[in-house]
């Protein structure tokens, strides 16, 4: 899921163990002019709308789900991912999260579905992580590859330009058995420049994405996001 996900919070008091605590829950709608996972269509160059929810707790826990629709050439028609982690602070400048997150597929023909774990660190204006399939369908590849050999390692620069504008320069790198099924490569670099601007009617954002993969030509994304509170 690279995927451009702008989230926002409201704050429900509510109580653990006879302590108060805090908790969120948001919602996001939006629509993009295409739909890039590392770099790659998810809809053959198409408009993608998508959506979803999430809560999050002050100790750091997090669950939330997404989806969209999803052009793979057959009749899969939507994706929709669940997600869960813990997400926290070291310091004032360290922030940390480790998540595992489940690309679902429910109306592929194929088994596809593909589970990763993933661990991201940031300092200040920069976000370093990598994620690894941990589990997948076992037609994501076929033998004698291996279904769940793929990493990702990627790095994001966000600068703000003001306290409603930004802009972010984006590194990927993936690798392995799966890049090799789908590629035709045992690796590819994917790379991205987003700017971003913050509304009173949601998030608009201008992307400029390309990969180094033959034949891969550079893509303009246009998006737009709106948060809100349930």
């Amino acid at each position: 899921m690279n995927k451009l996900l702008i989230n926002s919070t409201v704050i429900l008091i509510t109580s653990l163990v006879g302590t108060s605590v805090q908790a969120s829950v948001e919602a996001n709608i939006g629509a993009s002019s295409n739909y890039l996972w590392r770099g790659i269509t998810q809809t053959n160059d198409a408009v993608a709308v998508q959506g979803g929810i999430d809560y999050s707790h002050d100790s750091g826990f997090y669950v939330g789900t997404w989806a969209s629709n999803i052009d793979f050439g057959d009749n899969t028609s939507y994706e929709i991912d669940f997600y869960t982690g813990f997400a926290g602070s070291i310091g004032e400048e360290f922030k940390y999260d480790i998540g595992y997150l489940y690309y679902a597929y429910p109306d592929a023909g194929d088994n596809i579905d593909l589970g990763e774990v993933s661990a991201a660190i940031t300092w200040k204006w920069i976000t370093v992580s990598y994620s690894h399939l941990v589990n997948a369908g076992s037609e994501v590849v076929t033998e004698p590859l291996d279904n769940t050999d793929m990493g990702y390692l990627q790095t994001t620069l966000t600068y703000p330009i003001s306290d409603t504008l930004s802009i972010a320069a984006h590194y990927g790198y993936s690798s392995g058995d799966v890049v090799t099924a789908w590629y035709d490569t045992d690796s590819y670099a994917d790379y991205s420049l987003v700017l971003s601007k913050d509304t009173d009617f949601g998030s608009i954002s201008f992307a400029v994405s390309d990969t180094d993969l033959k034949n891969d030509d550079a893509k303009v994304l246009l998006g737009y996001n709106y948060s809100f509170e349930l």
